[in-house]
């Protein structure tokens, strides 16, 4: 698979001060669980479970997917912007779902590429990473798709997640900070509001036909302050800023950017809502006889 057909993300290990290591299980430990209730509603819409064969684009540190072979699905992933959170994934869900649930080896790999041809016919495909939250966050994620599409059952489901709107996510007051501490020449790396179409002007470019949508409430929430800034910086959207100015300079402001979400027991909370697509892979665009 040609690196144009994967997302691009700025790689931890390139900005100064940053542990790629720590970083991902900060990812894995704190921050990927924010989500959970929008794997949850995807996976209760589209009733997965034993019979369901899954492939996870962006599949991070691998916790949609447990959650979908626990359900009993067969589960395939892909993560080609984060080593070591793709070496989480696999310690996570080689323990935890090998023959357990589904009778046979999760399968996982850095590229569509390197991924078992035989797992082949999958009738649901996610990307669960939120685009509309910085410009150019989109970028090959369409590329990514229509690679993946042949790979896909006639008809398949295919997921796209995207941040919901600003006035109803409380993070995006704090995802501010990023673009006011990065470099303006970084353009590809800065906040911007999402817009109601983003999902659909992806599926249209993928070649995908929509076919229903859905918001579902992810609060963020902290155990403290200093949870939520390990959380937030896990993310890699504060990379361009710390690369402008310094780590010590943007924990500092993402702690006062935090201040009016913490409670009197210390915790940090922050409503948001995301929003998912569901789309179609068109019978012209599967591998699948």
């Amino acid at each position: 698979m040609t690196p144009t057909l994967v997302r691009q993300h700025p790689r931890a290990g390139d900005t100064p001060g940053v542990d790629p290591s720590a970083r991902a299980r900060d990812w894995s430990e704190i921050q990927e669980r924010m989500l959970v209730p929008l794997y949850e509603a995807v996976h209760d819409r589209l009733d997965v479970g034993p019979g369901t064969r899954l492939l996870g684009l962006g599949c991070g540190s691998g916790l949609a997917l447990l959650m979908a072979a626990s359900r009993g699905a067969t589960i395939t992933g892909v993560e080609p912007s984060s080593p070591e959170r793709l070496t989480l994934a696999r310690d996570r869900l080689h323990s935890q779902v090998t023959g357990a649930h589904t009778g046979t080896d999760a399968v996982l790999g850095d590229s569509l590429g390197a991924l078992d041809v035989r797992r082949d016919g999958y009738d649901l495909v996610t990307a669960f990473e939120p685009i509309g939250c910085r410009a150019g966050d989109s970028d090959g994620l369409a590329a990514l798709l229509t690679a993946a599409s042949p790979r896909a059952a006639r008809g398949a489901a295919v997921v796209l997640a995207g941040w919901g709107p600003p006035e109803r996510c409380a993070t995006t007051g704090v995802l501010r900070v990023a673009d006011k501490l990065a470099d303006p020449s970084r353009g590809a790396g800065r906040w911007r509001p999402a817009l109601r179409d983003d999902l659909e002007e992806v599926a249209e470019r993928a070649g995908l036909r929509p076919d229903g949508s859905g918001r579902v409430a992810c609060p963020f929430g902290y155990a403290d302050l200093d949870s939520a800034v390990r959380g937030l910086l896990s993310t890699g959207l504060f990379d361009a800023a710390i690369d402008a100015t310094d780590r010590a300079q943007v924990d500092t402001e993402l702690r006062e950017a935090l201040r009016p979400y913490r409670r009197q027991d210390r915790t940090v909370w922050m409503p948001n809502v995301f929003r998912y697509l569901i789309a179609r892979v068109p019978q012209r665009l599967s591998g699948r006889p």
